[in-house]
């Protein structure tokens, strides 16, 4: 799916016979249909106009976000860091699965 430098290879302008499109396609809908139902519970989705499937020359889905303002890429990049931090502490707080024995009283 990427090059070697992992940029997403090429959309898919002319079909190939035997390429999966539809079904990367219908992944990258569902994707882009997740983050738009969270961009509008955030008042977002006005900022990402070109959120839209696609798929690339060998059938990958792709996510294409569209032009957006600088702003609201910043405030994009702010939320999924925010996730992340939030992630990680409930995660840190997740007491251990492994439970200590007691000793059985005399």
């Amino acid at each position: 799916m990427t090059d070697r430098r992992g940029v997403v290879a090429r959309r898919a302008e002319d079909l190939s016979p035997g390429v999966p499109y539809v079904r990367g396609w219908n992944r990258a809908r569902r994707s882009a249909d997740t983050l738009a139902d969270q961009l509008v519970l955030l008042g977002l989705d006005t900022d990402f106009p070109g959120l839209v499937a696609d798929v690339n020359v060998f059938g990958d889905g792709l996510v294409q976000l569209g032009t957006v303002r600088p702003e609201a890429a910043e405030l994009l990049a702010k939320l999924i860091t925010v996730g992340l931090e939030a992630e990680r502490r409930d995660t840190a707080a997740e007491p251990s699965m492994t439970t200590r024995r007691e000793a059985p009283a005399a």
